[in-house]
């Protein structure tokens, strides 16, 4: 195994394969193409074809070693071709039986000291490495797609795995250019059992109707910043194999939120697999496009128009960042807004935030200093909720905590005018049960923003069973009038995104607690991996760990699912007074300010 990797053979050229040999012979490696199917060859060929021609166009390399690639990515229809290939790497359909064929075939075919590589990412390492002839050259090296771009590698050792094998694909990850994460053997490894849990718990919350596709896919999208909404991601990596994915998970775990939801099924054996097969979650164009058009399901333009109620101010309760930062953007809109905190000074406080906030937008050139004082002019700040009699928004930022609101709800109930919308933002919180603090709990709805609120697009809309119409109507309007992008959902806890946000962070901290995998390891392999614009451990410190327990407990007293208890780790570290960056310290260690 000291044999440096100089010719490699990729088995099965389908999209991951073709995409891992286009890596490979770009880095100057001899690359065995081997496919039973000529025209999946003939589909490698000319995607490599069309990647580096695209290269020249960019000057990213000249025409000469644009040759000299094509030249070294030859293609076969017979696994004997890869009898002189150094390693081996194999991205043949995800089923044991395909796997261990081709296992079994190679043992008869390659030197007995070349590497073999399974790029599965639900099947057990260890039992196809058991059937072979040399199971200590056997691991995994699972690649994320597409392979150009993604630069993780999870490289996964089994039992039996020599360490000579890991050393030598290591190298490989390297000097391709990409980030390897060694991992142990366990379906999903560390980037797909975060990523799967998630996506299946959003094919449950569409599945119950809870909220619709497109809700679901722009409240993950604009609230975390992912760059794809997890039923459009789940139509592009194939609804069959994620349910095969999830199945192999349950299998391990038996964790309820790894059981594949009955939609996943349902889709996968009408043969409606997404986007390969032209119909998943979603309809598209034709088979293998990504163009999504329009189907039944699709929500008309004018929808949602009824009529609301006019709306010229708003009131703000509360005087922290939220609070401030939510008076900042009705006023930014248009609106005459009072922000009312528990005494004036508190008020001018707040007031004195945004004008900082407006002034750094100047700075950068977003708005103008005119624009900047006229904003101002437009917020009132005052001591006394009493101060919100006149409005017809009034809208509470203050702590969450369920008496807190309900006291302030009764007072509003009093002081604000018949026909005023009453809104609270909570993220966790039962809105319904704030709304019967009130003596008209039809006019009570749930506006929750996203912080920083001026910079945060999305705004979820949560209407209770009592909410009336014209109140949601209402709300769905300004909403677009502030803009951002409303998503409609139900009074249940977490909403859409926390409900699908904390389930993941709470199964990274029990991947730390089972000494699976470092933080550092988990916080790449999702941004590498997944595309998040931050790991796990690096959002639930800039969130707190205490507000992350809080809302971890608020799920799982909600759904009574044992997947959903707090992590221990959590747990202790709360106790500890460890609440993340606000203490100087929570699953990682930062400077004192």
């Amino acid at each position: 195994m000291d044999t440096p990797l100089s010719t490699i053979a990729v088995v099965g050229l389908g999209t991951m394969g073709a995409g891992i040999a286009d890596v490979l012979a770009r880095s100057g490696r001899e690359v065995i193409g081997i496919d039973i199917s000529e025209a999946a060859a003939t589909r490698a060929v000319a995607a490599l074809e069309a990647s580096t021609a695209r290269a020249v166009a960019r000057e990213r390399i000249t025409e000469e070693e644009r040759q000299d690639v094509l030249a070294r990515f030859r293609t076969f229809s017979d696994l004997q071709a890869a009898a002189d290939a150094d390693l081996v790497i194999e991205v043949v359909p995800e089923s044991y039986e395909a796997k261990q064929e081709v296992f079994r075939a190679l043992d008869a075919v390659v030197r007995p000291e070349a590497i073999i590589a399974t790029g599965t990412n639900a099947l057990s390492v260890t039992r196809l490495a058991a059937d072979s002839a040399h199971p200590e050259r056997v691991l995994g090296l699972h690649f994320f797609t597409p392979v150009q771009a993604m630069k993780l590698v999870e490289i996964v050792s089994s039992v039996l795995t020599a360490p000579q094998a890991v050393a030598a694909v290591t190298d490989l990850v390297h000097d391709l250019g990409k980030e390897p994460v060694a991992v142990g053997d366990r379906p999903g490894f560390v980037a797909d059992g975060l990523l799967f849990g998630y996506l299946n718990q959003a094919a449950a919350m569409y599945e119950a109707k809870y909220a619709s596709r497109e809700d679901i896919d722009a409240a993950m999208k604009l609230g975390c910043g992912l760059p794809m909404g997890p039923l459009a991601l789940l139509d592009l990596i194939g609804i069959d194999t994620a349910r095969t994915v999830l199945e192999a998970m349950y299998s391990e775990s038996r964790d309820r939120l790894h059981a594949p939801a009955p939609i996943l099924k349902q889709l996968s054996e009408a043969g409606l697999t997404g986007r390969k097969s032209g119909r998943g979650f979603y309809s598209y164009e034709a088979p293998g496009s990504a163009t999504v058009v329009r189907d039944a399901l699709t929500p008309l333009e004018s929808a949602g128009t009824a009529p609301g109620r006019e709306v010229r101010s708003v009131g703000v309760a509360g005087s922290g960042t939220m609070a401030s930062g939510i008076a900042e953007v009705f006023a930014k809109a248009g609106y005459d807004v009072v922000l009312a905190a528990r005494s004036q000074e508190k008020a001018d406080t707040a007031k004195a935030r945004i004008a900082k906030s407006l002034t750094r937008s100047v700075d950068k050139g977003r708005m103008t200093a005119e624009a900047r004082e006229e904003t101002l002019a437009r917020i009132t700040p005052a001591g006394a909720l009493d101060a919100f009699a006149e409005v017809d928004l009034a809208l509470e930022a203050v702590a969450e905590d369920l008496e807190i609101k309900r006291q302030l709800f009764a007072t509003l109930d009093k002081v604000c005018k018949p026909g005023a919308v009453l809104a609270t933002t909570t993220s966790s919180l039962p809105v319904v049960a704030v709304a019967r603090a009130t003596s008209r709990p039809q006019d009570v709805i749930g506006m929750h923003f996203f912080n920083p609120a001026p910079a945060m697009k999305l705004v979820e809309i949560v209407r209770t069973v009592l909410t009336a119409d014209d109140v949601h109507a209402t709300v769905r309007e300004v909403t677009a009038k502030i803009r951002k992008h409303p998503v409609d959902c139900g009074d249940r806890a977490g909403f859409i995104v926390n409900a699908l946000l904390f389930p993941y962070l709470n199964n990274a901290i029990k991947m730390v607690q089972e000494h699976y995998a470092t933080l550092d390891d988990i916080d790449a392999a999702m941004k590498l991996g997944g595309g998040y614009p931050m790991g796990p451990f690096e959002l639930l410190d800039v969130v707190g760990l205490d507000v992350s327990l809080a809302i971890e407990k608020v799920l799982h007293s909600e759904f009574r699912d044992p997947g959903l208890a707090p992590a221990p780790l959590l747990e202790h570290l709360v106790a500890a007074g460890c609440l993340g960056r606000k203490t100087g310290r929570g699953f990682r260690e930062y400077a004192r300010r």
